[in-house]
């Protein structure tokens, strides 16, 4: 059986950074279309070829050869995602495959690790790679509709609170964390997909949550959630089957066995994930988190090689490589 792509790029970025492995990095890179496998000059439209540059990070950069005018050269990550960083992209492709398997560590544990020199350039990676989470979930929204419950599947509904959390009750508490960042999710469960749609919401009313629910959720769904009373009386009369547990009495209706345990649970999963990332500490980086989150169900564990294959396909959709 041939290697997967886990290993593939293992066997690539593991070991001594060697002139001879950076070359084999960077071919493996342009056969994945992650970076650049041709490069015209800017200067005099002439193909340009690959070069060995001892002074540069990578060790290759484009040089167009064209007798004439001054050598022009340009860097090997040109119109990719790594350029404009000084990280190398040994360091990238480590990271890369931490983010997509899930292994994000603090900034600390990464810059004693050797993967980039400060906490500046780590912020800027995770901001990159997030951007192509995002970019991918708003393409796939756009084309097939990010739309959850058919006959075979229902739906559980909740709100939670993402506001700031500081280790110990110590540490500086800024204004705008004392707000309270409502997330509203929608989780469709049909065996074992799990597929969220989660939602940063200013208020709990019946005006902010009723028109997305109509947004992501079929007509005709089963609908699951608490006794919130945002939700008395609207859902049904717009076709939805809905169930309700009182929470303050079970957890479980004796009656329909109707929950929200998989819902419950999974905020359990998600806020731990960002606490720990400190993915709440603006609105705009708790939207970025929560599309990574969506992105993970929703196209990384359903492309046949995992999260780190779509992450790749992705990558190359963006940047049109």
């Amino acid at each position: 059986m041939g290697q997967t792509l886990k290993q593939k790029l293992l066997s690539v970025i593991e070991g001594h950074q060697t002139k001879k492995k950076k070359l084999k990095l960077i071919k493996w890179l342009q056969k994945k279309k992650i970076l650049k496998a041709k490069m015209k000059c800017n200067h005099c439209e002439h193909r340009m070829k690959l070069t060995y540059n001892s002074n540069k990070g990578d060790n290759y950069v484009w040089s167009c050869m064209k007798k004439g005018h001054r050598r022009k050269t340009m860097s090997v990550r040109s119109g990719s995602l790594f350029a404009k960083l000084k990280c190398n992209l040994f360091s990238w492709m480590k990271f890369i495959y931490r983010f997509a398997q899930g292994l994000q560590l603090r900034q600390i544990d990464m810059i004693e690790d050797g993967i980039a020199g400060s906490s500046r350039t780590l912020s800027r990676m995770a901001q990159k790679v997030r951007g192509i989470c995002r970019y991918s979930m708003k393409l796939y929204a756009r084309k097939k509709g990010q739309m959850i419950g058919h006959p075979r599947e229902f739906v559980m509904i909740d709100e939670s609170n993402f506001r700031h959390k500081r280790k110990y009750g110590r540490g500086r508490f800024a204004k705008t964390w004392h707000r309270r960042k409502w997330v509203f999710g929608m989780l469709g469960v049909a065996q074992r997909i799990r597929k969220p749609i989660l939602k940063l919401v200013h208020r709990r009313s019946r005006n902010h949550l009723i028109p997305l629910i109509e947004q992501h959720v079929h007509p005709g769904s089963t609908i699951l959630s608490d006794e919130w009373r945002a939700y008395s009386g609207a859902l049904t009369n717009l076709g939805y089957n809905h169930f309700a547990v009182n929470h303050s009495q079970c957890f479980v209706d004796p009656r329909t066995g109707s929950h929200t345990q998989n819902l419950e649970r999974a905020w359990l999963t998600y806020k731990g994930r960002i606490w720990r990332l400190r993915g709440n500490r603006t609105e705009d980086l708790l939207k970025q988190h929560l599309k990574v989150i969506e992105w993970t169900y929703w196209l990384g564990n359903r492309h046949r090689n995992g999260p780190l294959g779509r992450l790749f396909k992705d990558i190359k959709k963006k940047y049109h490589l």
